[in-house]
């Protein structure tokens, strides 16, 4: 099958390239596994909010807000997201990441306002607070809790849409570029190609790049791990904010009517279909009963997922410079949904040559920024 953009890995940043890259391009989305975001794009905490990565990450962040708040016409028949609170909160050691913090995400969200006890209290009760536990709060009520399956399936219904193909099962075991087309082999023998190919393989993304013969990036797996626990009795836990410690140590929010939680770990990881260990699951009860007054007797239920970032924590979009047509999509951590439809905008401006979308310019994002060539170069 021959197309114009062959895009490798359908996760979150795979099929917004090729939904942007629609009704301009024949595009081609080739997934390994049989349902699309599979890994971290099916296994991420959903909230988009600016406590998270660098100044970079959260103007992307600031970029996507109008997508999902107002997505295009059909995209989707549920909204792909909703309104919630964050409350990012700190202990006396914390105090200040948590300044650095309001300071840093005040340009984004303006709105947001310290608060004390009393009030943490009255938006997530279970919280421990006083002397050595929590004493103070920053809340951002304008949060996104994002839909992560009527965003993929959205992508995928608009590539479709526009005469492009969305396959799964399809894992590549050969890459080849010859006659300035880049042919891929799948493991069932079938050949895939186009001018040029996206490396949008997520954790997979070096080693995709060394099967076609390209220098990785120097990308970095890491897992994390989440679990489900149960609510206090008769307690209705859905209005509750995500809350996550000012510093990377835990977080918690509401999830299908119980709570999930996790360490926020980062345990460096081969690619793969990641899997919790038993000691990060305990690590991850024993944070929920230090930062709250919730008993965890039993995991409910609990799953682990790879996060993937560059050196520089910035997310990647580009052609490699010593492979021409191929083109980088990747290292986009755990920010991967909240940034998508910036990425894809920008990504697609690079492979359509159009005009850098304004929007990112005015943000101070530029494609160096996020181009290879500053990994390749050091």
């Amino acid at each position: 099958m021959e197309s114009d953009v062959l895009i490798v890995g359908g996760g979150v940043a795979g099929l917004s390239l090729g939904a942007a890259l629609s009704g301009h391009r024949r595009v081609a989305v080739l997934e390994a596994e049989e349902a699309i975001g599979h890994h971290s794009s099916g296994r991420s905490a959903t909230f988009s909010h600016f406590g998270i990565g660098n100044e970079i990450v959260r103007s992307l962040t600031a970029a996507s807000r109008a997508f999902f708040q107002q997505p295009p016409n059909g995209f989707s028949e549920t909204p792909i997201a909703r309104t919630a609170t964050a409350l990012f909160v700190a202990t006396d050691e914390m105090l200040p990441t948590l300044d650095k913090l309001a300071e840093v995400m005040k340009p984004h969200a303006p709105h947001i306002r310290r608060v004390g006890a009393e009030e943490m209290l009255a938006l997530f009760p279970p919280l421990r607070t006083g002397t050595g536990k929590v004493i103070a709060g920053l809340v951002d009520t304008e949060g996104l809790r994002l839909d992560a399956n009527a965003l993929l399936q959205g992508y995928a219904r608009k590539i479709r849409f526009s005469g492009g193909e969305v396959l799964t099962g399809a894992r590549i075991a050969a890459v080849r570029a010859e006659g300035g087309l880049w042919t891929a082999v799948a493991e069932s023998g079938e050949r895939y190609a186009a001018p040029i190919l996206v490396n949008a393989a997520g954790a997979w993304a070096d080693g995709f790049a060394r099967t076609a013969g390209v220098a990785p990036l120097g990308l970095r797996p890491l897992r994390r791990t989440i679990i489900i626990v149960d609510p206090p009795d008769g307690a209705d836990s859905s209005g509750w904010p995500f809350v996550k410690t000012a510093v990377d140590d835990f977080y918690i929010l509401p999830e299908g009517g119980r709570l999930a939680a996790s360490p926020v770990d980062e345990v460096p990881d081969d690619p793969c279909d990641a899997q919790p260990e038993e000691y990060d699951i305990a690590l991850a009860a024993w944070k929920v009963e230090e930062y709250t007054t919730l008993a965890v007797p039993r995991v409910q239920h609990r799953w682990a997922g790879l996060r993937t970032f560059a050196s520089d924590r910035t997310p990647v979009a580009g052609f490699d410079p010593a492979a021409p047509g191929f083109f980088w999509l990747a290292g986009q951590g755990g920010f991967g949904l909240q940034t998508a439809p910036a990425m894809a905008e920008a990504a697609a401006s690079l492979i359509l040559s159009t005009d850098w979308p304004e929007q990112l310019a005015a943000l101070g994002i530029s494609p160096h920024v996020l181009g290879p060539e500053r990994l390749i170069h050091g």
